[in-house]
């Protein structure tokens, strides 16, 4: 009995007697330990966040009707690039201001019951690694905007170009217009370009826990692939038109002309107007995918009225050459358009460095996290399909604590990663700017 009373005496100090909760110590360590942590992300987020004003910024642009002003045209361009590298700026001190708060207290999950699980992980634990949650609603609104009318322009251009492949095959069997030919494969490959990108979309936004597994760092190089695939797709398929048309203008082919029937006439006239409507919609909404169907509109409303002129023209000057000679100039130039698609999505995807505009804003942002460090010893962008991977490699004291490295350069992975030029971040650590640079030549 008195053995049991010795057993559960209560001993403040050591915390016997104590059920199911922290020791009274152990309680005040954890307390005085936290107090630290947040005093210390409270010094490195006034150092960051009040390190440049922002606002004044705009003391330095010009608008439009300043624009209009400068008679100078280099000077006008001049003021025009400022204006863009200032939007870039402001973009990267809002990703600032709205993501690196939340990252900082989101590094030291903290254990509330003591049982060896951190019941508190923070914004970061709680939106999932979602960044974008902590960016303004405005800024939110317009990438949420931008997705839906990329959406909405690939299913409107699937639509578009089946009613069109329809009107132009009928007009194709009315004749026999090697330019029409030349027009119909045009559509029906715009119908395949299509549909791959709807389909490498679709496959992108899906959220399925084996494809996540499968793709660890994503399946946004999909869609470059899908172009590339088609581009391939292209190029040999007006190889073909133009092996045709060449036959068709040596001496032992035939030449009669080709005459247009009212129904063809008609189809084409239609897909013109179609396709510079869908054009010019498209051309507000600026996302990759959606910028490749705009320029194939473009591309299509050129190709459209010149297959349109030649074969009249040939029929109403009994000029038997000019029709085949047309769907040759028009294959050559369809096959140089995308030749020069396949040529920039292979660069992209063997990882081409990333435009200079891109390449300043990713520095832009490093400057923004220079009050927390000594330097930087390599700031590098390059593609990894459309969107961007950038390695930053910082430069800190050798006496630093593992705590604030880690928590400056995660918080600037996280702040790089809420761009939305960039795909992925990778941010390492030195403590000198004389030593290796971290990857093996070989693999360059």
């Amino acid at each position: 009995m008195d053995q049991d009373r010795t057993y559960h005496h209560t001993d403040l100090e050591n915390g016997n007697g104590v059920t199911n909760r922290a020791r009274p110590r152990r309680r005040f360590h954890d307390a005085i330990e936290a107090a630290i942590e947040e005093n210390r992300a409270r010094e490195m987020k006034h150092k960051l966040l009040d390190s440049v004003d922002y606002k004044n910024l705009e003391q330095y642009r010009k608008s439009d009707e300043e624009l209009k002003n400068i008679k100078n045209k280099k000077v006008r361009q001049f003021y025009e690039e400022q204006n863009l590298r200032l939007d870039d700026w402001l973009e990267v001190d809002m990703v600032v201001m709205s993501v690196a708060d939340d990252v900082l207290d989101s590094m030291a999950p903290r254990d509330l019951d003591n049982d060896g699980v951190a019941e508190e992980r923070g914004p970061l634990g709680s939106s999932a690694e979602n960044v974008e949650v902590f960016l303004p609603d405005d800024e939110r609104e317009k990438r949420g905007k931008a997705v839906r009318n990329a959406t909405w322009a690939i299913n409107v251009n699937v639509v578009v170009n089946i009613i069109l492949l329809a009107a132009k095959g009928f007009a194709a069997l009315s004749t026999s217009s090697l330019s029409l030919i030349a027009s119909l494969v045009d559509s029906a490959l715009d119908l395949l370009c299509t549909l791959i990108i709807r389909t490498t979309n679709r496959l992108v936004a899906w959220k399925l826990m084996q494809l996540k597994r499968q793709f660890p760092v994503g399946r946004r190089r999909l869609e470059p692939l899908g172009i590339l695939v088609f581009s391939i797709i292209m190029v040999i398929s007006f190889l073909e038109v133009l092996q045709e048309s060449v036959q068709k203008l040596l001496p032992s082919g035939k030449h009669d002309t080709a005459t247009l029937p009212a129904a063809a006439i008609a189809s084409m006239v239609a897909t013109i107007v179609v396709k510079g409507t869908i054009w010019f919609g498209c051309i507000r909404v600026k996302t990759t995918q959606v910028q490749a169907l705009a320029q194939d509109c473009k591309t299509d409303v050129y190709f459209n009225t010149l297959s349109l002129i030649f074969p009249l023209i040939g029929h109403q000057a009994k000029i038997w050459w000019l029709d085949p000679l047309g769907a040759a100039l028009l294959s050559l130039i369809i096959i140089y358009d995308w030749a020069g698609t396949c040529l920039e999505n292979v660069l992209r995807l063997t990882g081409q460095a990333a435009d200079d505009r891109t390449s300043r804003k990713m520095m832009y942002m490093a400057y923004r996290f220079g009050v927390l460090v000594e330097g930087f010893k390599m700031v590098k962008a390059y593609h990894a399909g459309d969107g961007v991977w950038v390695e930053v490699d910082v430069l800190l004291s050798g006496e630093e604590s593992v705590k604030r490295a880690h928590d400056v350069a995660e918080t600037l992975q996280y702040c790089l990663e809420g761009l939305k030029e960039v795909d992925r971040a990778f941010v390492t650590i030195d403590y000198t700017s004389q030593g290796p640079t971290g990857h093996a030549t070989e693999n360059q």
